[in-house]
């Protein structure tokens, strides 16, 4: 499911659209559809910035896509989303021991279990 970022201009609180990637040696910016994770040393756009976007003197922009869109929710998303809430609605029954194994320790909802008979 496509996780919501935000542009990474200051004060911005639009959705990104794309990425924003610095390459130092060839005083190059690429622009690109946004990546798939948040990166460190790159940042996420919106679609107005994307298109306002210059670079310092001297460098060149690489522009991937022409234009940057949102293209919001698909049927993909949307499906996941309404499995996860069906699996966090189910009803779970707590997991009895093993018949002739005994529960000797808990941590959390992990539980260490003895057969009954072992030392």
């Amino acid at each position: 499911m496509r996780s919501v970022r935000q542009c990474s201009r200051t004060a911005c609180q639009r959705a990104a659209v794309a990425t924003l990637t610095y390459v130092y040696a060839d005083s190059t910016a690429v622009l690109g559809p946004l990546a798939q994770h948040a990166e460190p040393h790159s940042y996420d756009l919106c679609a107005e910035h994307a298109e306002r976007l210059t670079a310092p003197r001297g460098w060149e922009v690489v522009r991937l896509t022409p234009q940057y869109a949102d293209a919001g929710p698909t049927p993909d998303d949307l499906s996941a989303l309404a499995e996860a809430v069906r699996e966090a609605g189910r009803v779970r029954r707590p997991v009895e021991p093993e018949q002739g194994s005994v529960e000797t320790s808990r941590r959390g909802h992990l539980r260490v279990l003895r057969a009954d008979g072992a030392e």
